[in-house]
């Protein structure tokens, strides 16, 4: 029964909650205990707290017999990501120098989600800074993927995909700087959201002008994203692009049933020349098919100079560098040799270099909003194939069809980084499975704060679907 409750959606056991059909003791007890037993085979979490949550949860309980008005997400277990800061849980960072660091406050958007009622029950394991599409670090070794024990999870947000998928909690914390929700998204068989930047304030970002990264949701169902939008979104003063973000309403009663009639959907399959494994595009060929079914006018466009991977390594590179080799430098030996080696990377941009990749960025900001003057949405694969094995290097080669490639980020997932740099929402829905039995995903790109009518989009397709499918975890590794 425990593991039936955690399967629930977070939408139907918040009719339950509110209901009094569900106690929140008993969800989150439900998640806890799945947690610790499948934190053997995943490694999923870095930290679970669960006194501090089944103590929130009898005080949720508590508050719904007194007949106080519960928040829309009053008892919901919820996981956050390790890079996100959790008043008086710890925030490692994935990394062993801040294996003990404790923040005094929560980021805006943890804030928002416990005001409305969610409870924390642990933080979701992510690579050193979030550095790398895969999850791993030498603070907790390896993320498992729950579809295949030996495959990766991708990353960064990877323990956070990984634990939604194994049904542990319905909603997680994630976050994006290039992917690193709609990646594991992917991966996983979850949806990963990146919101238009300044939706959900980021009020850890450094450079908050500047900035390319974001605090995301990941959940099972389109649904659940929209009510984890509705609690996170909205203005703060920490983060200057969500001053101005119009105000959106997520909770309408029920998705339009047009959403995808009339839409212009404009479809490419990978840049000029970047290669595409047989059965996502077999999957991303079915996917277009589905929307056509459901009233979309799908039509391709040319992705030619829309390949942003040098550029997003300038910026990234260069931002990182000015973070972390000051903290590289005072405990070398602290950190793996794969983030060392691309903190040193960027060691070759210089500062004009830097400006004529901002440069770059206007102008492809440009010209996928031109994209814009002709489509409603833009639709591609999120992953260029399915997960890659546990184990697998930033630097190391991607293998596709039977061939090498020797650069990850520029051949594994060349749709992501692009829209981290325009701004433009994305969402990654699960769209079939490879021959390997690994999920596949479709990418769908609104327009800047159209999040809404991508969000419906998104459902239509989805509800149009088969029935979600989930992985069967074992208790124990093999063996």
């Amino acid at each position: 029964m425990s593991d039936a409750l955690c399967l629930l959606t977070a939408a139907e056991a918040a009719r339950l909650i509110r209901r009094k059909d569900l106690s929140p003791v008993e969800l989150v007890r439900a998640a806890l205990d799945r947690a610790e037993r499948l934190q053997p085979v995943l490694n999923c979490f870095i930290t679970l707290c669960p006194e501090r949550a089944l103590d929130e949860a009898r005080a949720a309980e508590a508050a719904l017999m007194r007949g106080e008005s519960p928040g829309m997400l009053h008892g919901l277990p919820l996981t956050v990501k390790d890079l996100v800061n959790t008043a008086g849980v710890r925030t490692t960072f994935g990394t062993v120098p801040f294996r003990d660091n404790v923040p005094a406050e929560d980021a805006v958007a943890v804030a928002r989600l416990r005001g409305q009622g969610a409870i924390l029950i642990g933080k979701t394991t992510t690579p050193e800074f979030g550095a790398k599409s895969m999850t791993d670090s030498p603070l907790f070794g390896h993320t498992r993927n729950p579809w295949d024990l030996d495959r990766t999870c991708g990353g960064s947000s990877g323990g956070a995909a990984a634990a939604t998928a194994a049904g542990i909690t319905a909603l997680a914390i994630a976050t994006d700087g290039g992917g690193s929700t709609r990646i594991p998204a992917a991966c996983n068989g979850v949806v990963g959201f990146k919101q238009s930047m300044g939706a959900v304030p980021h009020s850890q970002a450094l450079d908050a002008i500047g900035n390319q990264t974001y605090v995301t949701p990941t959940t099972r169902t389109v649904a659940d994203t929209r009510l984890m939008m509705a609690a996170m979104s909205g203005p703060h003063p920490s983060d200057p692009w969500s001053l101005g973000a119009p105000a959106t309403d997520y909770l309408p009663a029920a998705v339009p049933p047009e959403s995808l009639r009339g839409k212009r959907v404009r479809y490419c399959a990978a840049p000029p020349g970047k290669p595409v494994d047989a059965d996502v595009r077999r999957a991303f060929e079915a996917a277009l098919e589905r929307l056509a079914r459901l009233g979309a006018e799908v039509e391709p466009f040319d992705g030619a100079g829309l390949d942003v991977e040098p550029i997003w390594r300038v910026i990234n590179h260069t931002v990182w560098r000015a973070r972390y080799l000051p903290l590289i430098e005072q405990a070398p030996d602290a950190y793996s040799a794969s983030l060392r080696r691309q903190i040193e990377s960027a060691a070759q941009f210089s500062a004009v270099e830097y400006q004529e990749a901002m440069f770059a960025r206007t102008a492809i900001y440009r010209k996928v909003q031109a994209l814009f003057l002709q489509a409603d949405l833009l639709a591609m694969p999120t992953i260029s194939r399915t997960a890659l094995p546990l184990g697998t290097d930033i630097f190391d080669s991607i293998p596709i069809d039977g061939r090498e490639y020797g650069d990850i980020r520029a051949h594994w997932y060349p749709w992501t980084m692009l829209f981290n740099l325009t701004g433009n929402p994305a969402i990654s829905v699960p769209c079939g499975r490879g021959q390997d039995g690994m999920p596949i995903g479709l990418q769908l790109v609104g327009r800047c704060h159209a999040d809404l009518d991508l969000l419906f989009a998104a459902e239509a397709f989805e509800r149009a679907g088969p029935p979600l499918e989930k992985p069967i975890v074992p208790d124990r590794l093999p063996g």
